[in-house]
């Protein structure tokens, strides 16, 4: 995959003086009251430009997205935002916990050539939705800007890309530039990697490896159309900036790197027992009892953990207050085969796949469900279901990144929310300017 360094626009340290004011995570894990919240935080905070508020006297003239390119300007003229002198490579640490184990996931930051998907070498692993794209291109176009990284996957089994980073770290050239803790208590940190040879060795390795997209699906398509936009209007040349979108990779091995999985709370599904459920769910799957109340959640996680079926799902029936655990059958297989056969092999075998297409859709008869809630705590599971507002809750296991490999070199995509990788990029770090 092409990439190139990129001199960036930072917080200015001399006008920001602690960077956990200011950052944030990405907009489409900010609900209303986190965005009053980080409002409130700092008047710098990166909310502003990320996700301005929308109000009703909002007009062509005067609204979020003028407001952010205002803001943006202002920060600029200002000195809140200074660009870098000389182009490089922000080597990104992210450090936190999950189940009382601390973690340190490693990539770098990095201008991607934006080639739309089908054909380069990024491919996609999710459906994206035009609601998300429209509203992050209108962002784009207003801001000229970059605010928030794609993330990216690589192989690299020997962690070869990376160790050209961390090496130069090791020998004291550079010292850390950037640190933030955020609301999470997940430690975000950098350091700005200048040294030609350093980066043409990067630059170098990455060439011939793919490029996997975790997370920014929408944004990496916006950064595709707004390239065209520039071709078409006969301003895009060789060294554009919009030819290129701001990520950050991290090797798919990379020991850092976790999925966490994304439950279901389903509303508005007919309320059901666990015998009326095993009899919907005929002999296409085998459920076995797992226990009763809303708080047996965490043990029938525990065993699905413990099995690392993809086919092992947790399923609660508030009705009569009961959880079951699924085995798939040979008549599942053979069904899930020929009602997904829009689907590759691999697809079929997912566990949220099974879920949503075998269970909910075709089983269960609802082919246009509501919405489910997704958590991704078994904690979040049992507040949700203490509600009393869910029939029926569904505890499943992620896809893993061999999943994501896989279907996205077969050009099949997941279904919705197949995978979280935690803990989310942090936005306030690195902005890439597109002119």
């Amino acid at each position: 995959m092409e990439i190139t360094p990129l001199a960036a626009y930072r917080y200015n340290p001399a006008k920001i003086a602690n960077l956990d004011d200011v950052v944030a995570p990405p907009y489409d894990v900010i609900d209303d009251t986190f965005q009053d919240e980080l409002y409130r935080k700092h008047p710098n905070n990166v909310i502003r430009l990320i996700l301005e508020k929308m109000y009703p006297t909002d007009c062509e003239a005067n609204n979020r997205y003028t407001r952010s390119a205002k803001t943006l300007a202002d920060w600029k003229e200002n000195g809140i935002l200074r660009r870098e002198e000389q182009p490089a490579i922000y080597v990104y640490h992210q450090i936190y916990n999950v189940d009382g184990k601390r973690y340190t996931r490693k990539g770098f930051m990095c201008g991607c050539r934006a080639v739309a998907f089908g054909f380069g070498m990024v491919y996609p692993h999710e459906i994206t939705m035009s609601g998300p794209k429209l509203d992050r291109l209108m962002l784009t176009t207003a801001c000229k800007m970059n605010f928030c990284q794609i993330f990216g996957l690589y192989p690299d089994e020997e962690g070869s890309v990376q160790s050209i980073l961390e090496n130069a770290l090791v020998q004291g050239k550079y010292t850390e530039s950037a640190s933030a803790t955020d609301h999470l208590g997940v430690v975000n940190r950098m350091w700005v990697v200048e040294d030609e040879a350093v980066i043409k060795q990067v630059v170098l390795a990455m060439a011939p490896k793919p490029i996997f997209i975790a997370d920014g699906h929408h944004r990496y398509e916006t950064a595709c159309t707004y390239r065209q936009q520039i071709d078409d209007m006969g301003l895009l040349h060789s060294e554009h900036p919009a030819n290129y979108v701001l990520m950050v990779c991290v090797a798919m091995e990379d020991p850092g790197l976790i999925v966490m999985p994304t439950h279901r709370l389903f509303p508005g599904l007919p309320e059901l027992t666990s015998k009326e459920l095993a009899e919907k769910l005929g002999g296409c799957f085998r459920l076995e009892s797992t226990g009763s109340g809303i708080g047996a959640a965490h043990d029938v996680w525990r065993r699905i953990e413990q099995e690392q079926r993809q086919d092992a799902i947790g399923l609660y029936t508030a009705k009569d207050d009961c959880w079951s655990l699924t085995s798939l059958t040979t008549e599942g297989r053979a069904k899930m085969d020929e009602i997904a056969q829009d689907h590759h092999p691999e697809w079929r075998e997912l566990g949220v796949s099974l879920l949503h297409r075998l269970i909910v859709e075709t089983l269960l008869e609802t082919p246009e469900p509501p919405k489910p809630t997704y958590v991704h705590l078994v904690d979040e599971v049992v507040t949700g279901l203490q509600t009393g507002n869910y029939p029926l809750a569904a505890l499943v296991m992620p896809a893993t990144v061999e999943h994501i490999q896989t279907l996205s070199l077969l050009g099949d995509r997941m279904p919705a929310k197949s995978t979280y990788f935690y803990p989310k990029l942090i936005g306030g770090f690195v902005f890439n300017p597109l002119e």
